[in-house]
């Protein structure tokens, strides 16, 4: 069995061979994508630079290794919409590369993945201040509703771009969650987020694309939303932030896991310590399937603790199972 049909088998439950890290995919993404900007700018420039993106988003990168940060709104005062410009993707400077990219990767044995990068709840905040969205929801929610349609207008038109090309999997990320529950009220999100999330999921659904939604935080109250909204994958299930027994419960047979392993144990180690949490995550969300078994974020790890997780899941994640004894 290859990976591509093993990683299937753990999307669907379909009695895969091996648990691992994560199915074999390719990315394609737009130009602006990773906050880069039309005269420069992105996730490589180097600690204390400053610049625009292609949404007029303010950035600064303050830590190496670390992603910039937003500190310049274009919306931030409700007034400026009116004179808003919104990016078009359908401007060939976003949309071409998704092209160049598509033609340049490999397809046998993978999948392809279009990148829908903070799809709409941290798009928002990025164009409006996290502070004064989160006021504008009870104050402004005329307004809110309007740059929230705007934003998921763009990715419906990157969305159109991806299927031309093929993909078979998409990656819509926005977090969701606190480190102890939700990052927004529930009724805020189903209010003005859930209502944009289903026009774009219906999208892909309707054209036979896999959905990998990453949420960072708790999102246990996000289960049945994810799961109602087509979601096949959710990433990275977050340890220290989640009872992870009871996500499984929830999304047995429903909806594939991808993460798991506690960012702390892998980067403080020792590789012994990261093998019996990589045992324990197998044997609790894997034994029957839909778990990729990876690390709960993406942080610049030492080499060898990565490695032994690496090599546990290789190890250890052949079905069937082993129960661990401790």
């Amino acid at each position: 069995m290859d990976e591509r049909e093993n990683a299937l088998r753990i999307i669907r439950f379909e009695n895969p061979e091996r648990v691992v890290e994560s199915p074999p995919w390719r990315f394609v993404r737009y130009f602006g994508c990773e906050h880069e900007g039309f005269e420069g700018g992105g996730p490589d420039m180097p600690v204390g630079s400053r610049w625009k993106d292609v949404w007029g988003t303010g950035w600064r990168r303050e830590l190496e290794s670390i992603m910039g940060f937003p500190r310049e709104y274009p919306l931030a005062d409700v007034g400026a919409l009116r004179d808003y410009q919104w990016p078009d993707p359908n401007d060939e400077r976003l949309y071409g590369e998704v092209y160049r990219a598509a033609e340049r990767e490999k397809r046998e044995g993978v999948f392809l993945m279009g990148s829908h990068r903070e799809v709409l709840w941290e798009k928002a905040y990025m164009l409006v201040g996290m502070e004064n969205l989160m006021v504008y929801f009870r104050t402004e929610p005329g307004f809110v509703r309007e740059v929230l349609r705007r934003v998921m207008d763009f990715q419906l038109g990157m969305a159109e771009h991806y299927l031309k090309v093929g993909v078979e999997f998409v990656a819509p990320n926005d977090d969701m969650g606190a480190q102890t529950g939700p990052l927004l009220g529930p009724d805020i999100v189903d209010e003005f987020l859930m209502p944009e999330y289903e026009r774009l999921f219906e999208v892909y659904r309707k054209g036979g694309v896999m959905i990998r939604f990453h949420s960072c935080g708790n999102v246990e109250w996000m289960l049945e939303r994810f799961m109602k909204l087509g979601v096949d994958v959710l990433h990275p299930v977050q340890a220290t932030a989640n009872d992870l027994t009871r996500v499984r419960e929830a999304t047995q047979g429903r909806m594939a896991l991808e993460g798991g392993v506690s960012t702390v144990t892998i980067m403080k180690g020792p590789a012994e310590a990261i093998e019996r949490e990589v045992r324990e995550r197998l044997w609790q969300l894997g034994r029957e399937g839909g778990y990729f078994c990876a690390a709960d974020q993406c942080l610049p790890f030492p080499e060898e603790h990565i490695g032994a997780l690496r090599k546990a899941v290789g190890k250890y994640g052949r079905y069937p199972l082993e129960r661990p004894e401790w």
